[in-house]
């Protein structure tokens, strides 16, 4: 496929000049609209889209200055290369302008090579800048933005942070009968499956605030942190129950049977490997709880902790009785709760019904 060439947007009041730098220009590849007047240029450059600007400062009507502080003010142009043209008596005016939003300046008379190497060197970090936004968006649905944020500020130290006490509520995710269904379903068809509902499972984290420490085989880890951390994750264990019935009663297939366990307490944040590979995570009894509360829940079942429920101040949230269990390394019997649904659509839960819209998420 052809590579598309740049459109550069050149405003000078200057014919022989306007024409002079189209030639340049076009001679090294690029395409270019003129405009003779400021108030031209930002019509052409809302009209068009416009890669760069080469914009003289001195021109009837809106001058350089003001003509960049409008080009910035459009959102797509707020990294666009503008690359001021200016006679040598206005370069006492440079601060107003690089404050107006200019990228660069090159003064008259105009040097096709210096022109030429300043517009692809700007053009070059833009593309740059593009593609690391790019790899940030992807990113956001591997790494969560706890872990982005320590990588950036361990890029720009180089001193990994402390680990950190913090109060969050962690909740577990896993399929029921998944090593049974793997013996009789195609590997490629399983994995396609089990992607489409995690997929749903991070959706559902992310709109309840939480975010993901971790995937495990076929589940996830995710944490709930800083207000009404317990609720948002209640709220988010019901929502995913929800539309995993949902899909089941349309017959979707990647809608397995899931037990969820959902845990709050204090833990330790931060990173845990050698040097040459670090997981920034979560650790601590509270992780280790809400573990297996989620092992222990039945299929489509959500198994709470005595702390969480006593954090929900929500009416709306209903538990059951709660049932005391032995578990490997506690001493004492851990009390277990169902979460049973949202006030007036907990039997709906129960009965497999589709809850109203809106009562859970």
């Amino acid at each position: 496929m052809q590579k598309k060439s740049k459109t550069v947007l050149v405003a000078d009041d200057d014919r022989t000049l306007r024409l002079m730098l189209s030639k340049m220009l076009e001679k090294n590849g690029y395409q270019v609209v003129t405009a003779d007047r400021g108030e031209k240029s930002l019509f052409l450059a809302l009209e068009k889209d416009i890669d760069a600007f080469l914009i003289d400062l001195n021109m009837p009507g809106l001058g350089g200055i003001e003509i960049c502080e409008r080009i910035r003010s459009i959102a797509r142009y707020r990294i666009t290369p503008i690359i001021c043209i200016t006679a040598m008596e206005e370069d006492g005016n440079l601060s107003e302008v690089f404050a107006a939003g200019a990228t660069d300046f090159i003064n008259k008379p105009v040097n096709p090579i210096v022109l030429e190497a300043r517009l692809k060197a700007h053009l070059q970090k833009v593309k740059y800048y593009s593609e690391m936004e790019q790899t940030r968006r992807y990113l956001n649905r591997y790494v969560s933005a706890k872990t982005q944020r320590m990588v950036e500020a361990y890029s720009l130290t180089g001193l990994l942070p402390s680990p950190e006490r913090h109060k969050v509520c962690v909740m577990f995710t896993d399929v029921r009968g998944f090593t049974a269904l793997s013996q009789r379903v195609d590997l490629e068809m399983l994995f396609e499956r089990l992607s489409r509902n995690l997929g749903m499972q991070v959706d559902s984290v992310h709109a309840h605030g939480g975010y993901i420490d971790k995937f495990g085989g076929d589940g996830l880890m995710a944490i709930f942190d800083y207000d009404n951390a317990v609720e948002r994750s209640c709220r988010c264990a019901l929502n995913i129950m929800e539309v995993t019935r949902r899909n089941q009663k349309l017959g979707d297939k990647s809608a397995f049977e899931l037990g969820i366990g959902l845990h709050v307490g204090e833990v330790l944040i931060g990173n845990i490997g050698s040097d040459d590979h670090l997981d920034y995570s979560v650790i601590g009894e509270t992780v280790n709880l809400a573990s297996r509360l989620c092992n222990y829940a039945e299929p489509m079942h959500i198994d709470v902790s005595r702390e969480v429920v006593r954090e929900v101040e929500s009416k709306d949230l209903e538990f059951d009785e709660p049932k005391f269990v032995r578990m490997k390394g506690i001493e004492e019997p851990v009390a277990i709760y169902h979460l049973l649904g949202c006030g007036r659509d907990t039997e709906r839960y129960q009965s497999n019904e589709k809850p109203t819209a809106g009562h859970v998420s």
